[in-house]
C-alpha cells in the first residue's frame, strides 16, 4: 500500500496492491500501519458512508467545522469517480487549490484527506458505488458546503464518462444553493488553517 500526498497538503492518494488470480482478486482496501506512517496519526473511525450515483452526479464540495472536522477515507468499490480534494482552509498557503484523483474498480485507489479540506466527486458511469471511512459521525450544524461550479475554484468536471459519452452533470438542491469560496468566506464558513494545524497536531500528539 502505497501513500503519495497530492497538491493539497494534508491529502494522500493510497494505491493498494492488488493480488489476482483465475478465480478473481484480493486487496487490503485499508490499513491502519501505513496511514500511520503517512499521517502520523490512525483514522478515529466513528462512521462508514456509501453513496451509490447514476453518471454525471457530483457530490460536494462538502467539508466540517474544525474542530472536530471529518477526516475521510473514500475509495470507489464499484464504478468510477473523480474525486477532488479543496484546500479550504483560510490562511492556508495553497488556499483554493485543488487536486484530483480517478477513484474506480480497477486500480482501485483511495484518497485519504484530513480534517479541514474540501471534498467533492463526479460519478462517471451509473451505479458508481463510493465508500467513506470518516472520523466523525453527521452533524448536519457543522457541515457545509462551496458550490462545486464556482468559476474561482475551476474544478475540471471531466465531459465525457468512462464509455466515452457525454455527461450531463447533476447537483443536488443543497450543492446547488451553496455559496461560492468568497460568499464562504465572507459568511465566516470556512475552517482557519492555523485551528485546523493544531487540531491535527493534537491527534498526532495523542
Amino acid at each position: 500500500m502505497e501513500y503519495r500526498e497530492l497538491a493539497v497538503p494534508g491529502a494522500w492518494e493510497v494505491t493498494p496492491r492488488l493480488l489476482g488470480d483465475p478465480r478473481g482478486l484480493f486487496l487490503e482496501l485499508f490499513k491502519v500501519g501505513p496511514l500511520i506512517d503517512a499521517v502520523g496519526h490512525p483514522l478515529d473511525l466513528q462512521q462508514a458512508n456509501c453513496s451509490v450515483s447514476a453518471a454525471g452526479v457530483v457530490r460536494g464540495v462538502h467539508f466540517a467545522d474544525v474542530p472536530p472536522g471529518q477526516a475521510k477515507y473514500v475509495t470507489c468499490v464499484a464504478g468510477a469517480v473523480l474525486d477532488f480534494v479543496v484546500d479550504v482552509r483560510v490562511g492556508s498557503p495553497t488556499f483554493g487549490t485543488w487536486d484530483a484523483v480517478l477513484l474506480d474498480d480497477v486500480d482501485r485507489r483511495a484518497v485519504y484527506l484530513s480534517e479541514g479540506l474540501g471534498h467533492a466527486f463526479v460519478s462517471l458511469e451509473d451505479g458508481s458505488t463510493v465508500v467513506y471511512l470518516c472520523s466523525s459521525g453527521y452533524s448536519p450544524g457543522r457541515e457545509h458546503g462551496v458550490h462545486p461550479m464556482d468559476p474561482q475554484l475551476a474544478l475540471a468536471w471531466p465531459e465525457t464518462g468512462r464509455d466515452g459519452r457525454p455527461l450531463t452533470l447533476q447537483l443536488s438542491e443543497k450543492d446547488e444553493a451553496a455559496p461560492t469560496l468568497a460568499e464562504a468566506v465572507e459568511q465566516g464558513l470556512l475552517p482557519d488553517h492555523e485551528t485546523v494545524l493544531a487540531y491535527v497536531e493534537g491527534l498526532r500528539a495523542r
